[in-house]
């Protein structure tokens, strides 16, 4: 699996969503930036994107996943 991949897997399942991913072999980051987040605590931010992986984290495809969740406002405080 490569991070284009992760992208692909993650966009389609939460629509609506901006993601950024970084990593290779069974290691990846993402960054994910969407109003699906809007009103969501940082766990349930975090549950929403390993939903979308869970497959490839339980057969070992991915190993380890870093998840950084934002909403579009956020994530403009956050690179203001």
């Amino acid at each position: 699996m490569d991070a284009a991949q992760v992208k692909q897997e993650i966009e389609s399942q939460l629509a609506g969503t901006q993601v950024l991913p970084s990593g290779e072999g069974c290691n990846f980051a993402v960054t994910v930036i969407g109003e699906i987040f809007l009103g969501l605590t940082p766990v349930k931010k975090q549950q929403l994107v390993y939903g979308c992986l869970n497959q490839h984290i339980a057969d070992g495809t991915i190993h380890a996943l870093t998840i950084k969740a934002y909403t579009p406002d956020q994530w403009a405080k956050v690179n203001g």
